[in-house]
């Protein structure tokens, strides 16, 4: 359970760090539109801080923190999330900057963004079939 709350913390100082980098950069680039870098915050508190913060809570209460299963789950969804976010704000700083992408690159970010969803997504089937063993088990 520490584990999942010392991460928490991490996810939270970095949405901060998002939120800021976002509102700092694009003042500072004059930049007004709609931008992947604007989502980064929210991503990150809610799928990062958010997120371990109540698979804490569940993990210790069904005492399953010694199960495989969470442990990969904390792995792949780490993981996931991680390449997520780095996607948004390598897609967001590309809209800031107004750099036309060529077709290559535009589709390489998008490929790892969806790779990175993937990933989330494993690592949530691995929590959930982790939950649903404990809960029938009771």
């Amino acid at each position: 359970m520490k584990k999942m709350f010392n991460v928490s913390f991490y996810y939270m100082i970095a949405g901060l760090i998002g939120g800021v980098f976002f509102r700092e950069f694009t003042k500072i680039q004059g930049f007004t539109g709609n931008t992947a870098l604007g989502v980064v915050h929210t991503h990150t508190l809610m799928l990062g801080m958010f997120m371990f913060l109540i698979v804490g809570i569940i993990v210790d209460y069904l005492k399953i923190t010694d199960d495989k299963r969470i442990k990969k789950f904390f792995i792949w969804y780490n993981t996931g999330l991680i390449l997520t976010i780095t996607m948004l704000v390598v897609r967001g700083v590309f809209d800031v900057l107004g750099t036309n992408l060529s077709k290559g690159l535009n589709a390489s970010i998008s490929g790892m963004s969806g790779l990175g969803h993937i990933v989330l997504t494993v690592g949530l089937m691995y929590f959930f079939t982790a939950i649903r063993k404990a809960v029938k088990d009771r």
